[in-house]
């Protein structure tokens, strides 16, 4: 599976093994993050990154993965587009939650409270867990793409 990599400064390293992780998976991952560290880097960047190159994939199977401190702006700033529907997760029944019912195709995470285990646990779960397609699931989804 081709996973987007997006992280600011506060997911930088854990953007690395986070990575290392993934491609160790058998994923093919396309880092949209800095090359190194820069403190005054700004997530909507990278959160426009993935999600621009995601939907300009055209690969409905591709996942992105987004990474800040607390991963909600990163999600704030994903979910600004059509089309990506963006979670922030901090457990696996969550992440198998957004995956299940809503269809998620980015998974955002704090890389300031979860530990790279966690993390590689909830990625798991949700890189796994498949869309149930229950005629509610799909009215909803439907529902959310005629919103502003």
């Amino acid at each position: 599976m081709k996973i987007y990599l997006g992280a600011d400064h506060n997911g930088f390293q854990y953007k690395q093994d986070i990575s290392a992780f993934l491609q160790a998976s058998g994923h093919e991952v396309v880092e949209e993050g800095n090359v190194s560290i820069d403190p005054n880097d700004d997530f909507p960047q990278f959160a426009a990154k993935v999600a621009y190159d995601l939907l300009a994939s055209g690969d409905t199977e591709a996942r992105g993965l987004l990474l800040c401190g607390s991963g909600q702006g990163m999600c704030m700033a994903a979910n600004r587009f059509k089309g990506i529907r963006a979670s922030l997760c901090w457990n696996l029944e969550i992440a198998r939650a957004s995956r299940n019912d809503d269809d998620s195709n980015v998974l955002c995470l704090s890389a300031l409270y979860l530990s790279t285990e966690e993390a590689q646990s909830i990625i798991t779960v949700f890189l796994n867990t498949p869309f149930a397609g229950a005629p509610r699931f799909v009215r909803r989804l439907n529902e959310l793409d005629q919103l502003g």
